[in-house]
């Protein structure tokens, strides 16, 4: 009866963490991935100017989107230690590139707004940031889902065979620096670096007053990444059903009317946004797009359940033991509220809208 209890509390709290684990990297993809996106926009800006009023309408709460990724990466190491482990050896190229990003926008935000002779210097590393760090994140997400190459070896040397068992076998990454890479993997960092730049268009509409000439830029150039998220998508799913077959066999099996529904949802999101954006109800459009992105996201959890990497690691296979994730759960569950309220109260406060002129004054 007592381990029964104990598989009972092992397989609630794993999920539960499995499910805020998903949380916590939707909030980094759909907040930060419109400051990256906004980045990625500057990168062709025709003027200093312009980029460093864009840099400046970010300035009130970008670090504190990107926390919602140390977060995530606490849970991973908290309550997925052998996911955290492995995915550091597997991902250890794409994850380097994409902190360097992470880093490289960063110091450009400190050292564009203080830069006299070396601005245009800083603007660029700042766009150049931008692009690298959801090419990276991108790409190990691909090589993710094509799960972890892994390996058990006996741990005690010398124990014979008929005396080992299933708590001897140690599991440990058996691929090399490269084997992540593939077209997927490669693909999903391009379809990254897409998705960042049409939020990242949404996102500059709703925070530049119409007929300013971000705004207006912002504008076409949504209306063009639109299309072309469109067509990735499309793609995307394709590729994913001929490579993938635990996805083929979710998709297609007893409840794919479920998934039918969960896919003119999004479609009817993502209606919804384009005709907010046509109409200039500017902040509209971009709560509809992050709507998409969430459905999307969730639909990925769900297809890769219950595992947490598809075919390598199960939810409960990679949790702590229960008393290490009761201690876990009982110090993180007020702390993520409290993030969530701080981080909202930091967006309504610089919720207005700008001009690139008075933008540009204080960066």
């Amino acid at each position: 009866m007592f381990f029964q209890d104990v598989t009972r509390i092992v397989g609630a709290l794993s999920t539960w963490w499995w499910l805020i684990l998903c949380l916590m990297f939707l909030l980094y993809i759909a907040l930060d991935g419109a400051d990256l996106g906004a980045g990625i926009f500057a990168l062709f800006s025709p003027d200093e100017e312009e980029r460093g009023a864009i840099m400046a309408s970010m300035a009130g709460f970008w670090d504190g989107n990107e926390t919602w990724l140390v977060v995530a990466g606490g849970i991973l190491f908290g309550a997925f230690p052998s996911v955290y482990g492995s995915a550091f050896n597997y991902l250890l190229i794409p994850l380097a590139f994409a902190l360097w990003g992470i880093i490289s926008r960063a110091i450009a935000f400190e050292f564009h707004v203080h830069a006299i002779g070396s601005k245009r210097f800083w603007g660029w590393m700042f766009a150049f940031g931008s692009v690298l760090a959801p090419f990276g994140a991108g790409v190990a997400l691909g090589g993710a889902l094509q799960g972890f190459p892994m390996a058990h070896h006996i741990a005690a040397e010398g124990v014979a065979g008929a005396h080992a068992n299933a708590f001897d076998a140690v599991p440990h990454f058996a691929g090399g620096p490269f084997t992540f890479l593939s077209p997927f993997s490669i693909w999903t960092g391009f379809g990254a670096v897409i998705a960042a730049s049409l939020a990242g268009g949404l996102y500059l509409c709703a925070r530049f007053v119409p007929g300013d000439v971000i705004h207006e830029r912002a504008k076409k150039w949504t209306n063009a990444f639109s299309m072309i998220a469109l067509a990735a998508i499309v793609i995307t799913l394709i590729w994913s059903y001929a490579i993938f077959p635990w996805a083929a066999a979710k998709w297609t099996g007893a409840n794919w009317w479920v998934w039918l529904i969960w896919i003119l949802v999004i479609l009817g999101f993502a209606y919804k946004s384009m005709t907010a954006h046509a109409a200039s109800r500017d902040f509209v459009a971009l709560l509809w797009g992050e709507g998409v992105v969430a459905l999307m996201w969730f639909a990925m959890w769900a297809t890769m359940f219950p595992y947490i990497v598809p075919h390598t690691w199960g939810i409960q296979e990679a949790s702590n033991p229960a008393d290490s994730l009761a201690v876990f759960t009982l110090f993180m569950t007020g702390f993520v509220p409290i993030m969530i309220l701080y981080n909202w109260y930091q967006i309504w406060v610089f919720r207005g809208r700008y001009t690139k002129k008075a933008m540009y004054a204080g960066h």
